[in-house]
């Protein structure tokens, strides 16, 4: 791994997060171009570079951290789901991470849906727009979704939102802020094991790709809330379903994508 990976991941995973395209299927697609070994840093260094992504939400939004005890609650009783799920299928998850295939699988399904979401779910109920306990748990539940790859976490708790009549706006901001302790506890997590394989020179990697995941992020979410808000997710879906189209044709075709 040398400087133009980390600043190429970073890039990718700033991008990637909080559009509904699966920042983890990007990022386990720019690991095998790359041709990066899948050393335990490298897997360390993909899901704490998310420290950088969370800290841009919490800038944008900061004032929505600030309001009450309530809205935290809210946050930990939709995060719950994919906490239990997490502790309990980690292993078999983890391995699901190195599957270009399920990766390619998902985004080409995943694609297809956003064709189809505003159709079926866009009715936003204007009376009904705050985030009750159990609207919250049922998001987290779509979030679980997400735990296969190329799923994206965004479009999973957006479409989730979406059920629960919320707006798109609505929907994808609420999913932003379930971002941040799902995120956390996934890096945190990850560090807390991974923490003895991390030597000198590997800290200024995490330290840059943190920032440059930050600022990618910081643009990403303000473009990607015009784009949503304006024309939906059908240029998502068909974006996902040529790149899963790609993978599954390059894999038929023998190129060997697999992660070193």
């Amino acid at each position: 791994m040398d400087w133009i990976d980390v600043i190429i991941l970073a890039i990718v995973e700033g991008l990637t997060e909080f559009l509904p395209v699966s920042s983890t299927g990007h990022m386990i697609i720019a690991q095998s171009l790359l041709g990066i070994e899948n050393s335990e840093f490298i897997k360390a260094f993909i899901v704490n570079i998310q420290f950088g992504t969370i800290l841009s939400v919490v800038v944008l939004y900061w004032k929505n951290f600030f309001k009450s005890l309530n809205f935290y609650f809210k946050l930990f009783v939709a995060f719950i789901p994919a906490a239990i799920i997490g502790l309990i299928f980690g292993d078999y998850i983890d391995q699901l991470l190195e599957n270009v295939a399920v990766v390619a699988v998902s985004l080409l399904l995943g694609g297809i849906v956003l064709l189809f979401v505003d159709k079926w779910f866009n009715k936003p109920d204007e009376n009904k727009q705050e985030v009750t306990y159990p609207k919250a748990f049922k998001i987290g539940l779509f979030q679980c979704i997400a735990m296969i790859p190329g799923v994206s976490r965004s479009a999973a708790t957006i479409i989730g939102g979406m059920t629960q009549k919320l707006t798109r706006k609505n929907a994808a901001e609420f999913s932003f802020f379930l971002a941040v302790p799902t995120m956390f506890a996934a890096s945190a997590y990850k560090l807390l094991k991974t923490y003895k394989i991390i030597e000198p020179q590997h800290i200024k990697f995490l330290l840059a790709g943190n920032i440059f995941a930050f600022i990618v992020a910081l643009i990403a979410i303000k473009t990607f809330i015009a784009l949503l808000t304006r024309y939906g997710f059908k240029a998502f879906g068909y974006y996902r379903i040529a790149v899963g189209v790609l993978l599954l044709v390059l894999l038929a075709l023998g190129v060997d994508l697999k992660i070193i």
